[in-house]
C-alpha cells in the first residue's frame, strides 16, 4: 500500500466544456465516458494511487452530477468534498474559493481537463524538498510556440512566465498542475477575476517568492476538443496514458458489459464500446468512443469519432472525425467527415449528407 501524503488535492471541474458540444449539453466534460468510466475517475484514481486521500472538487456547471456519481468518494478510497460556484470561475478564482476546505499545509491543484502521466509523489516531494512556495508541473513539448513557456534556472527555480512566441527560449510549458503552500494560496485575492499565469505567478516572482519547476516529459494531453478527447480515451484503453480505473485489460478495444459486437466486425485503435451497444456484421470501428446503447449497422465505418448515448448509425454510413449527440440518428449511406457535429435527437435521413460524389 502506498504511504499517505499529507497534502490536499483540489480538482477544478467548473467549466462548461463548450468545445465538446453537443456531448456536454447533457453532462459536464469531466463526467463524459472515457475508456469506460467518467473522465474524472481516471484522475481521481491516480490521486489515490499517489497516496492522497482528501480531494476538494471545485464545480459549477451541472454540479449535482459529480456528487450524485462520486458521493463522499469512499468507493475510490477518497474523502471528497464539493465547492459549488454559481458562475464558472476562472482558474484562480476557483483555487481561492476552495481555500476554506483545505486541511493540510500544502495543496495540489489539478486542471480537470488534463490527462497526465506525471509522477505525483515526485512532484509533491520536489515541492517539499525545495521548500518552494509554489511548484509547477512543467511539461516538455515538441512545439512550445503554441503555449506560454516557463524557463527555469540551473537549480530548477522558475525565472519568468512568457507569453506565446514564435521562438520560445525553452520547451517547458505550464502543464496545469501546481502545488501551493497554503498561505500562498490564501493570498490570492478573493471576489474578483484573477489570472494565474498573468497576475498571480508573475506577482509572486516579482515579490521574491520561490516558484519551482518540476520538469517532466511523460504523457500529457488537454482533452478539451473532440479530437483530443477521442485520442485520450484511446490512449487510456491502449495503456499509453496511465490510469488505475480502466474497467478491463489494456488493448486495442474495451468492450463493456452487455455490448454486442458481431464476430466479423472489427474494433481497433483503442475504441470503447459502451454497455448495451450493438455493432453489426461487417462494421468497422477505429479509435472511437461509443457511449452506452449506441447502435452501428452493417458495414458502417466509424473512425476517430464520439457517439453519444443511444446514437444510431445506419447501414454503410461513414463517420470520420464526427461527434453525434445523444439519440442522434445518421441514416444509411450518409458520409460525415472531420468536424461534423450532429445535435441530440436529430435524424439525418438515408443518403441525405455526403462529402463524396460516389453515392
Amino acid at each position: 500500500m502506498t504511504s499517505e501524503l499529507d497534502v490536499d488535492a483540489v480538482v477544478l471541474v467548473g467549466g462548461k466544456g463548450t468545445r465538446l458540444r453537443p456531448l456536454t449539453l447533457s453532462a459536464p466534460k469531466p463526467m463524459l465516458p472515457t475508456a469506460g468510466v467518467p473522465f474524472l475517475t481516471h484522475l481521481l484514481s491516480r490521486i489515490r494511487a499517489a497516496g492522497i486521500r482528501h480531494v476538494v472538487l471545485g464545480t459549477s456547471y451541472r454540479a449535482e452530477v459529480f456528487e450524485e456519481h462520486f458521493g463522499d468518494g469512499a468507493s475510490l478510497g477518497l474523502e471528497v468534498e464539493y465547492v459549488v460556484e454559481d458562475e464558472p470561475p476562472d482558474l484562480d478564482g476557483a483555487i481561492r474559493n476552495v481555500a476554506g476546505h483545505l486541511r493540510a499545509d500544502h495543496a495540489v491543484i489539478f486542471n480537470g481537463d488534463i490527462l497526465s502521466g506525471a509522477d505525483l509523489r515526485a512532484l509533491v516531494q520536489t515541492h517539499l524538498d525545495t521548500s518552494a512556495d509554489v511548484t509547477l508541473h512543467l511539461q516538455r513539448v515538441e512545439d512550445p510556440s503554441r503555449f506560454g513557456s516557463v524557463p527555469t534556472d540551473a537549480d530548477g527555480r522558475v525565472t519568468a512566465f512568457l507569453e506565446k512566441t514564435p521562438n520560445p527560449p525553452t520547451d517547458q510549458i505550464n502543464a496545469g498542475c501546481y502545488v501551493f503552500r497554503r498561505p500562498v494560496l490564501e493570498s490570492i485575492p478573493a471576489g474578483r477575476r484573477v489570472s494565474v499565469e498573468r497576475e498571480t505567478f508573475p506577482g509572486l516572482l516579482e515579490g521574491g517568492a520561490h516558484l519551482h519547476g518540476f520538469v517532466d516529459a511523460s504523457y500529457w494531453l488537454d482533452v478539451g476538443t473532440p479530437e483530443a478527447f477521442v485520442r485520450g480515451s484511446a490512449d487510456l484503453v491502449r495503456g499509453l496514458a496511465p490510469t488505475s480505473a480502466l474497467p478491463g485489460p489494456a488493448g486495442e478495444a474495451l468492450v463493456l458489459e452487455g455490448a454486442d459486437v458481431a464476430a466479423d466486425a472489427t474494433v481497433t485503435g483503442g475504441s470503447t464500446i459502451g454497455a448495451g451497444a450493438h455493432v453489426a456484421s461487417g462494421a468497422r470501428i477505429g479509435g472511437s468512443v461509443l457511449f452506452d446503447r449506441v447502435s452501428v449497422a452493417e458495414n458502417a465505418v466509424v473512425e476517430n469519432s464520439v457517439l453519444g448515448v443511444g446514437a444510431r448509425v445506419g447501414k454503410g454510413a461513414v463517420l470520420k472525425g464526427v461527434v453525434l449527440g445523444d439519440g442522434a440518428v445518421v441514416g444509411a449511406g450518409c458520409e460525415l467527415l472531420d468536424g461534423a457535429r450532429v445535435w441530440p435527437d436529430v435524424t439525418l435521413p438515408d443518403g441525405s449528407i455526403r462529402f463524396s460524389s460516389d453515392a
